[in-house]
């Protein structure tokens, strides 16, 4: 699994550029058995800024900022 996966997961360029995913809707797409990398990649992809976290209805989501 790697970074790209996730970008992939929460973005289709073509179909739905600004589409947000749950926490819980990446968790269950890559497999909630890498829940500890996939913290870490979403973590560093906020750090350099490709993606950011939003809220929705309670939940954590994320949006791929930049392409």
């Amino acid at each position: 699994m790697k970074k790209i996966d996730i970008l992939n997961f929460l973005t289709d360029f073509r179909k739905s550029p600004n589409s947000i995913k749950t926490h819980r809707e990446i968790l269950n797409h890559l497999g909630p058995v890498h829940e500890a990398a996939i913290n870490a990649m979403l973590s560093e992809l906020q750090q350099t800024r490709v993606i950011k976290e939003t809220d929705v209805n309670g939940d954590k989501a994320y949006q791929v900022i930049s392409r």
